[in-house]
């Protein structure tokens, strides 16, 4: 059974590898630093029983964002204020091993929940992700993100979406 943790020294992060050189390297060197710093919080997914070091199966970073109304979607903007906030998923990646086996989808449903404690807490429209190019947006768009008219790589994924889908039996 695989269980989701907060990074920690605990997890090998020298062992991972996405097939993504920059995602590597942001979970190697820089992860854990933007947590002590207050910039994100990385979390990764693990085997329940796995011993340090602990193998991580993949991972995705948050970070609190502030966006332009004016950035999104007309239906979107409307009656918002001039400055909204939101939660940028800033990372996910799934190490070789375990890609095409539906952790993507499992990150992903356990960043918008970590999204609803904040939305809970301290309010924000929406969930924010910067796709890496046209493909990923593709992949992005599936799961109800929507893309921003000021910038096609950007998309948003309202509460209200977050909210319906986590309330879907399939989640």
């Amino acid at each position: 059974m695989h269980i989701l943790e907060p990074l920690a020294k605990s997890h090998d992060r020298e062992g991972f590898d996405c097939g993504s050189q920059p995602l590597n390297l942001f979970l190697r060197h820089t992860a854990r630093q933007h947590g002590e710093r207050g910039i994100s919080r990385t979390f990764v997914l693990v085997e329940e029983n796995a011993a340090p070091p602990k193998p991580i199966l993949g991972y995705f970073a948050l970070n609190l964002c502030q966006i332009k109304a004016e950035s999104l979607t007309p239906d979107e903007a409307r009656k918002l204020p001039r400055d909204v906030a939101g939660v940028r998923l800033g990372r996910l990646a799934v190490a070789t091993t375990f890609q095409r086996q539906g952790l993507g989808k499992t990150l992903l449903i356990a960043a918008m929940e970590k999204f609803l404690e904040i939305f809970h807490s301290a309010g924000g429209i929406g969930l924010f992700v910067d796709a890496k190019d046209e493909a990923a947006a593709h992949s992005d768009e599936q799961f109800g993100f929507v893309r921003l008219p000021s910038n096609r790589l950007e998309l948003f994924l309202p509460v209200r979406t977050i909210q319906t889908a986590l309330a879907s039996p399939h989640g």
